[in-house]
């Protein structure tokens, strides 16, 4: 039985790719557009083994990440004094709300005039694209921490910066991970798109250089690989959330 929980979830998956391979292989042999998934494994591990696959993905890894931490990190500390500040929201609603449903995409030209090609025109974007959930979603948490635990920094005489890492961020958590895990999906989708669109680099960049180049089982190769990293980053951040909420003795 536990043989069988562990292989059930990977049944329609591998129906799917049975079916996908003996698609590619009778009705569309031939296609410049289509391969067969055994064909796309052979190009991963191609791509694996001439350093192309690990080059790609740390560069991609590396901006989504420094990316979200730039945003995440305004974003959570505006967030705070926004909730915690009604004035403050009230002053900064018509700002947030013109500028938070401008797609992020929407920046690459204006990003590339300011930073060129490279890894600053992709921590832009990213940063930008991860900065307003951040916001928002901390600025709804710091609102509804405990008026009690307040008081009491208040009553003990903490500093602003004390009752910040002591009472406040401690009780939104719960909710600062739900923020985080979000950004973190918008940092990989924005970072790839980036590369597909303009910045020379990365995974986004490999699978649209397979496509130009008229090679279906490369470009397949780099659209699983994408998906897999996005899987394991989503896990590590799943991982992460319930470690430091068991630390803290908080119940997420």
């Amino acid at each position: 039985m536990g043989a069988l929980k562990l292989l059930r979830p990977w049944v329609f998956p591998a129906v799917l790719l049975g079916a996908f391979e003996a698609y590619t292989r009778t009705v569309g042999a031939g296609s410049d557009a289509l391969a067969p998934p055994s064909a796309a494994l052979q190009a991963f591990w191609k791509a694996a083994a001439d350093g192309s696959l690990w080059l790609a993905t740390g560069f991609t890894l590396g901006s989504a990440a420094l990316g979200l931490l730039i945003g995440a990190a305004g974003g959570l500390l505006l967030g705070i004094a926004f909730g915690l500040s009604p004035r403050a929201a009230r002053m900064s609603f018509l700002s947030v709300e013109l500028l938070r449903p401008v797609p992020s995409v929407a920046l690459i030209p204006l990003a590339m005039l300011v930073f060129g090609f490279g890894l600053a025109l992709e921590v832009s974007v990213v940063a930008f694209a991860t900065f307003w959930p951040m916001l928002v979603l901390s600025q709804a948490a710091a609102r509804q921490v405990e008026p009690r635990l307040l008081e009491v920094a208040t009553a003990l005489g903490l500093s602003p910066a004390a009752r910040v890492c002591k009472i406040i961020v401690p009780a939104m958590v719960p909710r600062l991970f739900v923020a985080l895990r979000l950004g973190v999906a918008i940092a990989l989708v924005v970072a790839v798109t980036v590369e597909i669109a303009a910045n020379p680099n990365g995974m986004g960049y490999a699978i649209m250089i397979a496509q130009q180049s008229l090679e279906p089982a490369l470009m397949l190769a780099w659209l699983f690989w994408i998906g897999v990293v996005g899987f394991l980053v989503n896990a590590l951040a799943l991982r992460l959330q319930t470690a430091v909420a068991r630390r803290m003795g908080v119940v997420i």
